[in-house]
């Protein structure tokens, strides 16, 4: 365990990690370079005198690091989220659908043709013949519930 007590030791491990970034990039190995670089100062001073002190100190300043370049690369790049209208009923009210089924009368469902498929369509009570047009007014669970169009 003498050699975690040598200069020369973190001196080779930070290299070391600095050249690893290339291979993995991300930007972590380069914090542990620059943790084994602090590292190697404080074992040249004399601060550093015991292998236990130095690894803690190691793991402190690397972790340190880690949690700061996070913070700052989330905010300053920030990456790209795009939220999209996770409520599709506001995007199918409205839509004009074909009969493909008579729909009703009363509870009778049916069925109409929407984005390339065929759906369970619910209507008002009213027929809606096939070949005609309706209206969808919302969605009932994976039916759809129509209005014949004026």
């Amino acid at each position: 365990m003498e050699y975690i007590l040598f200069f020369e030791t973190w001196i080779i491990l930070a290299i070391l990690f600095a050249c690893l970034e290339i291979f993995v990039p991300g930007g972590i190995l380069l914090n542990l370079g620059i943790a084994s670089l602090v590292v190697a100062i404080g074992v040249q001073q004399q601060i550093l005198d015991t292998w236990v002190l130095t690894l803690t100190t190691w793991f402190i300043i690397a972790t340190f690091l880690l949690i700061i370049v996070y913070f700052i690369t989330e905010r300053f790049f920030p990456g790209e989220t795009i939220i999209d209208n996770v409520f599709e009923e506001l995007d199918i009210y409205g839509k004009t659908v074909n009969v493909v089924e008579q729909i009703g009368p009363g509870t009778s469902a049916g069925r109409v043709e929407f984005q390339g498929t065929t759906w369970t369509a619910l209507g008002d009570g009213s027929v809606i013949s096939a070949g005609s047009q309706a209206s969808i007014v919302c969605k009932e669970n994976i039916s759809l519930v129509v209005e014949p169009t004026q």
